[in-house]
């Protein structure tokens, strides 16, 4: 598929949840991948069944190219014949079909004759890098091959719009980094939307990135964009940065007695007038104990590199040596070097 053959995708969600309503408008370009992103619970799985077919609209409206395919009330097009596909966490492969069968199956399935499908399938299963592997049953494939052939079957039916619902999050490292590269390779030009958990995936194969918390939409923007100026604290967290809110007082973030400098030139600029509403944020690797303004540990997280020393003004990550015996409740000193430290917009 090319980015001429893409589609463009135009929805507005509405669905009413127990807990709280989902309410997601969502315009994607032909060729573009968008990346969501959220707690868990946030209505992320929702607005990916809502545009699958698998959850009816409360309200709103879901179109491709044009097409209204959903619109509350009154129209529902059936997932079968909306031109979308949905790829999860479970490959979901036919136990009964080998590789090749199972990914002939949708372009049987639209009237492609068998020999052509098949030859397609082995094409893709090429593509994917499992050349030869076609006569293999899903019993004899490991779940990384597994998720290959599940991404060949998806993408051998020329879907419109590919969903991707955490396709990796059950692989190890290893092999969700291959996968990774795979999907990076094979959506070039396909319409697409991602939901995970995983900054590395939203950088590594989408364009934009929305923020969903209880069901709506906190920020979007291009990746590198929100994920290094966080307008939420759900989004530093993605990120895997700290953010502190407070106002800029004297050229300095100032937050009760918390006040950092920052060094480059657009942090300095928003810090020069008092009383601007500013969100600090920088890395817990670069702060610093022992010195700079007083903070409450509120508990330590081990890491695979050291100890999180989390407060209540924000986090730094230290050797295990230097958290020492440290425990909740116990006040330190703490810093953030004005060169680690960037000011950005707080609402």
């Amino acid at each position: 598929m090319t980015a001429r053959d893409a589609a463009v995708l135009r929805a507005e969600v509405r669905v009413r949840r127990r807990d709280f309503d989902v309410d997601i408008a969502l315009d994607v370009a032909a060729g573009e991948t968008v990346a969501v992103m959220g707690r868990s619970g946030a209505g992320k799985s929702t607005l990916l069944g809502a545009l699958a077919g698998l959850i009816p609209l409360d309200g709103g409206e879901i179109a491709v190219d044009g097409r209204v395919l959903d619109r509350a009330p009154g129209l529902r097009t059936a997932p079968m014949h909306r031109g979308i596909v949905l790829l999860g966490q479970d490959a979901r492969l036919f136990p009964h079909l080998t590789a090749r069968e199972n990914v002939a199956f949708g372009p049987r399935a639209a009237g492609v004759s068998a020999s052509v499908a098949r030859s397609g399938a082995d094409e893709w299963l090429a593509r994917v890098g499992l050349p030869g592997a076609g006569d293999r049953r899903p019993v004899e494939l490991s779940g990384g091959e597994q998720q290959r052939v599940a991404v060949a079957r998806a993408l051998a039916a020329e879907p419109r719009v590919v969903l991707l619902d955490e396709p990796l999050v059950a692989l190890d490292a290893v092999t969700a980094s291959e996968i990774r590269a795979m999907l990076r390779e094979h959506l070039a030009g396909v319409t697409a939307v991602a939901v995970t958990h995983d900054a590395v995936d939203a950088a590594a194969l989408a364009d934009r990135l929305v923020i969903v918390e209880r069901g709506r939409v906190t920020q979007a923007g291009p990746v590198r964009e929100v994920l290094t100026a966080p307008a939420t604290d759900v989004a530093a967290r993605i990120a895997g940065l700290e953010r502190l809110v407070g106002v800029a007082q004297g050229g300095a973030f100032v937050r009760g007695g918390v006040r950092l400098t920052a060094s480059d030139a657009a942090s300095r600029a928003l810090a020069g007038v008092d009383g601007t509403p500013l969100a600090a944020v920088f890395r817990a690797v670069d702060g610093r104990l022992g010195e700079g303004f007083r903070a409450t540990v509120a508990h330590l997280e081990a890491t695979p590199t050291g100890v999180r020393v989390v407060t209540d003004a924000g986090a730094v990550e230290v050797t295990p040596e230097a958290a020492g015996r440290l425990g909740p409740g116990d006040v330190v000193s703490m810093s953030v070097a004005p060169e680690r430290v960037r000011f950005v917009p707080a609402s």
